[in-house]
């Protein structure tokens, strides 16, 4: 893989990576409401479902599913319905003022919240299903080529969710009064499921 050819990558990756989708609300949630050492699990979880999804590209899986229709609207019907939940789930939680403590249990399962909502994104499979192969050098070994676009894509990735984050956890200081955090959960509420609809209502191109 020549320079030329991975830097050609690395910019494809974080215009994917700046392009704010539900990855990026979640970054944004959790950094505002837990800080950012919890939007790091978060985070760390996008970046597992985006390691699967590479890994289902590389073999051959992800062309099978940008090629059938009722697999890709099945799965893109799954992460929608998962994106409002969670969005209504934001909604109605409890307006507490941000104490440390009594916020920890709601921590837990970050992780597996930033995996299921970039894994049941399939949009995001067809993407690298599409952009991914077009980097890759026949002539020579490709499990190399595939580690280091991975590689690529996660650390642009976390470098842009956590600015992300750090940026709506500057904003977080401010939410000790239960006024605001209410308007916090109402304003995240309706970005999660406003990229569910959006999800939902899109198609494969």
């Amino acid at each position: 893989m020549s320079l030329a050819t991975w830097l050609g990558f690395l910019l494809a990756a974080i215009v994917i990576a700046v392009t704010p989708g539900p990855g990026a609300v979640l970054s944004m949630s959790t950094g505002m409401r837990h800080g950012y050492r919890a939007a790091l699990a978060a985070i760390l979880g996008l970046q597992a479902a985006l390691l699967a999804h590479v890994a289902i590209v590389a073999v051959g899986l992800g062309a099978l599913l940008a090629a059938s229709e009722a697999a890709f609207g099945l799965l893109k019907l799954m992460g929608a319905g998962y994106l409002v939940w969670l969005g209504v789930q934001k909604w109605r939680a409890p307006p507490l003022a941000i104490d440390g403590e009594c916020l920890e249990p709601q921590r837990n399962g970050l992780f597996m919240q930033g995996v299921l909502v970039n894994l049941s994104n399939p949009k995001a499979i067809v993407f690298i299903c599409a952009l991914v192969p077009q980097f890759i050098d026949p002539s020579t070994a490709q499990f190399p080529q595939y580690l280091i676009f991975a590689a690529t894509l996660c650390a642009t990735d976390i470098v842009v969710m956590s600015a992300y984050a750090l940026a709506a956890a500057r904003l977080g200081n401010w939410l000790h009064r239960p006024e605001y955090v209410r308007l916090q959960n109402r304003v995240f509420g309706g970005l999660f499921v406003s990229a569910g609809a959006l999800l939902g209502l899109s198609s494969r191109n």
